[in-house]
């Protein structure tokens, strides 16, 4: 194989499938090299997409044009929207999700989709010349020369499979593992460093007493991630599958402590660091000592499987260990253990050698997306991948690359976060990770991101028209509040007084209404006999009842735009630069930020650092006008 392609994807993963599905649906010649074919975009942990930040990530993915969004909503069992007692800014959607359609569908697309060839192999070595990629060597297929490469081979670069002191050289569900691989980045001058994470286990639904357990169904309404998504492509309300709630019990908590020492958390075995927000059943136990019960979710993975995922309960505990664990729990007490939980280790490319548009900085054309850069999450992964795939194809045409600022994306803060900041334990996106909550809402995910997706030639003609109807309905219903008088004798009074709002008299402006704790747009309108459509009324509320807050953010964000406008020069040398403290000049030396508001996020860096730099660029500019 020694024609040139434009493209060649390594790992068809969650950020495999979104950078090869981006690039051939703008046009590219595209390989996508995977391990096995039936394990494509495969869900080796939970079940699940979407949650707490996840679910406007996929949102997100939506808007810009990727694929799962549709598959997560073709493949659900179950939907719910969480914190909805909250405001719009923490609403997240979460879909259970059928492990096994899910992944079948991702491969039928990607294996009935044009200028993408997708090849079952493993990837040795990737070959540079000068600092520039140039090809992959694969085990069996040999050179695949390409213009640009993208790495989103996830936990399987050397991933080591640990329960307790039994370790094994091999990928999730005993896939193959490569370190041929590891060594070829390394040699390249690629900084690599091991990540662990880890898998409950997976039991026998029909051996559960869920008469024990709490039952935790779906939301009742029709929800979606993808604005394409129609009713009738979901399971419907009255047929999706209820997940269930139990508990540890003071027995799982003494048999984790007593055998602590056999995990391979706590033996020594594991090496890489494990993910702070989801950690492992034993290590819950030791950090959070005083808890009496930890909550566990009971998760169907399949209809066509007979299996439940025991969500909370990751462990590394030996065999024996985990059958005593499993029979310890509420309503699991005669279970059968199908698959044993695992922790799994493996090698991940520190984010401080990328830069913002995902390409490395070392070396031209090589882009890296997915849990290789120190994510954990399908979610987080095909969102790197996404954005990893559309500014390698703006490479391939030499357009300057599509970076997502903080205020516009949580994808945008998780990138900027990680080649800012970098990790050393797996990155999750968390809603508390952004300073624009408020900006960056589930509803609201197409008004910030869809006209990217359609300039990348990912979005159609139909839909970005349909969008920009939407937008049109939202200005055009806001300004009707804005003119409606509702008068006193519609009941409207008598509305607001069973809300609390005692002794009202009088007309009402409509618009001015709806900024009252607990006023709904739908009672509003209904009162004053308006037709309306309800998904445009929605966000015409969210709009107007959050207006004063969501305009307070959008100031904070113009301001740090102005600085991230501000570039810095690539080959700046920050080393000499006089005034800037010693430790401002290692990181900034060490990362170099692609701009002043980059440089102001990196930890360490402080104010006075800021101003000098802000000097620095200053005479720089006056000695290259004079």
């Amino acid at each position: 194989m020694s024609s040139m392609r434009d493209c060649v994807v390594v790992g068809a993963g969650h950020a495999g499938v979104e950078a090869a599905m981006s690039l051939a649906h703008a046009g590219k010649d595209t390989v996508l090299v995977t391990i096995k074919l039936d394990h494509i975009a495969k869900m080796p942990c939970n079940p699940s997409i979407g949650g707490p930040a996840k679910g406007v990530v996929v949102r997100e993915i939506d808007a810009l044009g990727g694929v799962m969004p549709k598959i997560a909503d073709k493949t659900a069992l179950q939907f719910k929207m969480l914190n909805t007692t909250k405001g719009p800014g923490v609403w997240n959607m979460r879909v259970q999700s059928d492990k096994l359609e899910y992944s079948k569908a991702m491969a039928d697309l990607c294996m009935h989709t044009e200028n993408l060839e997708v090849i079952e192999d493993i990837v040795d070595e990737v070959v540079c010349e000068n600092n520039k990629f140039k090809g992959v060597i694969l085990r069996d297929h040999g050179l695949i020369e390409a213009k640009a490469c993208i790495l989103t081979t996830g936990t399987y670069m050397d991933s080591t499979v640990m329960i307790s002191a039994d370790t094994r050289s091999e990928g999730p569900d005993g896939d193959k593992t490569t370190k041929d691989l590891s060594e070829s980045l390394r040699k390249l001058g690629l900084r690599l460093f091991r990540l662990k994470t880890g898998t409950p286990p997976r039991v026998l639904t029909s051996s559960i007493d869920f008469s024990k357990t709490k039952l935790e169904p779906g939301a009742s309404e029709f929800l979606r991630f993808s604005e394409e998504t129609k009713k009738e492509d979901v399971l419907p309300v009255d047929k999706q599958v209820p997940c269930y709630l139990t508990y540890t019990t003071p027995k799982t908590l003494e048999i984790i402590r007593e055998n602590l020492q056999r995990s391979s958390m706590y033996s020594g075995v594991v090496k890489g660091v494990g993910p702070r927000y989801c950690p492992s059943i034993e290590d819950k136990v030791v950090r959070f000592a005083d808890k009496e019960r930890h909550q566990l979710f009971l998760e169907p993975e399949s209809l066509s499987l007979n299996t439940t995922y025991v969500q909370g309960f990751s462990t590394s505990m030996p065999r024996d260990v985990q059958e005593d664990m499993v029979h310890s729990l509420i309503g699991l007490e005669n279970a059968k253990i199908v698959k044993y939980a695992y922790a799994i280790e493996y090698d991940a490319i520190d984010p401080l050698q990328v830069k913002p548009s995902l390409e490395l900085k070392a070396i031209d054309g090589l882009f890296i997306g997915g849990q290789i850069l120190g994510t954990s999450g399908y979610e987080e992964a095909a969102g790197l991948g996404l954005m990893a795939g559309i500014n390698a194809r703006r490479k391939l045409d030499g357009l300057d690359p599509l970076i997502l600022k903080r205020d516009e994306s949580y994808i945008g803060v998780m990138i900027d976060d990680l080649v800012t900041k970098g990790t050393n334990e797996p990155y999750r996106l968390l809603t508390s990770r952004s300073e624009y909550r408020l900006l960056l809402r589930h509803d609201n995910a197409d008004q910030r991101l869809l006209k990217y997706g359609y300039e990348n030639h990912l979005i159609s003609e139909e839909r970005y028209e349909t969008f920009l109807a939407k937008i049109a309905a939202i200005a055009s219903l806001k300004e009707e509040l804005k003119e409606l008088r509702i008068e006193k004798e519609s009941g409207i009074n008598e509305y607001l007084n069973s809300l609390g709002f005692e002794h009202e008299q009088g007309a009402h402006n409509a618009y001015e209404l709806l900024k009252r704790p607990g006023v709904k747009l739908s009672e509003i309108l209904d009162i004053a006999k308006k037709d309306y459509d309800k998904a445009i009324a929605d966000q015409a509320e969210i709009e107007i009842k959050y207006e004063g807050y969501i305009l307070k953010a959008r100031k904070e964000a113009d301001r740090m735009m102005k600085m991230d406008a501000i570039a810095l020069p690539e080959d700046a040398d920050y080393l000499h630069i006089d005034n800037l403290a010693l430790e401002a000049r290692q990181k900034l030396d060490k990362i170099h930020p692609a701009s002043l508001g980059q440089a102001s996020r990196i930890s360490g860096i402080n104010p006075s650092d800021i101003q000098v730099l802000a000097i620095w660029l200053k005479q720089n500019k006056n000695k290259e006008e004079n």
